[in-house]
């Protein structure tokens, strides 16, 4: 009988473990960049840029009215108001005092009076501290752009508001918006703006109304009581509120004089 060489077997075992690891790495997949970006490391567009690119996130444009220069005691004051639909979005002033102590004034006051405007939509904000003239100023010249934006022709109508139809048949009718003359009472002045739609007066409000001391429980007390009653009755024809006299009675003048203007 023939006997193994030893080296013989050594050689054989060897070949045969090179071979094994040959055929292993010809079976191993190759790795693709562009397979593991499939995976999920692409990194995505946000959602920002998505709105972007829809032009999701564009500023709607609107309508600027320009108030008269008001003189105060040490400066002209001047304010334009952006109106888009029925809303101020955003209100400056043009001209305002300067020079001096004026400077840190204006610059105390007309970021607060602007800000005050856009969130009130109504000149009747508050006289900001340190600074009544300019605040004063302010109001009278927001009033001035107000009037004119009010008596501007109606804009066209925005794409967004679809018409409804209803059982009236006021279908597709456009509301506006009419603010009456100031009223002047022992008190303040008064002033009305309503919002009518299809013949009828859908909101009504006091853009002035008497403040300070007791004048300020009684435009709480009765402000909101004639803004139900006016909706209420379509007309100018609303009951006193009790205590309030004369703000209910510079209320129902300045509501008529939006109505006629309104031809409702």
């Amino acid at each position: 009988m023939r006997k193994s060489h030893p080296v013989r077997r050594v050689v054989l075992a060897t070949a045969a473990t090179v071979s094994g690891v040959v055929l292993m790495l010809s079976l191993k997949p190759s790795s693709d960049p562009a397979s593991a970006q499939a995976g999920g490391t692409i990194p995505q567009q946000t959602a920002a840029a998505q709105e972007s690119a829809q032009g999701g996130t564009g500023a709607a444009t609107g309508s600027t009215f320009t108030g008269d220069v008001v003189q105060t005691q040490y400066g002209p004051v001047q304010v334009r108001i952006t109106v888009s639909g029925t809303k101020i979005t955003k209100s400056e002033a043009v001209q305002a005092p300067k020079g001096g102590t004026s400077d840190q004034k204006t610059a105390l006051s007309v970021p607060k009076l602007n800000q005050a405007v856009v969130a009130k939509q109504s000149p009747q904000v508050d006289t900001v501290s340190g600074a009544t003239y300019t605040s004063e100023g302010y109001k009278k010249s927001l009033q001035s752009a107000i009037d004119k934006a009010n008596a501007a022709p109606p804009a066209q109508a925005q794409p967004s508001a679809q018409p409804s139809q209803s059982a009236g048949g006021n279908a597709g009718a456009a509301a506006k918006t009419v603010t009456g003359a100031v009223s002047q009472t022992q008190y303040g002045p008064v002033q009305v703006r309503i919002t009518v739609s299809g013949g009828k007066i859908t909101k009504a409000e006091a853009v002035q109304a008497p403040k300070g001391g007791t004048s300020d429980q009684k435009t709480a007390l009765s402000v909101p009581k004639l803004n139900q009653e006016a909706v209420a009755a379509g007309s100018a024809d609303i009951d006193s509120v009790s205590g309030a006299t004369y703000t209910s009675e510079g209320y129902k003048k300045s509501l008529q004089s939006a109505l006629d203007q309104a031809g409702v």
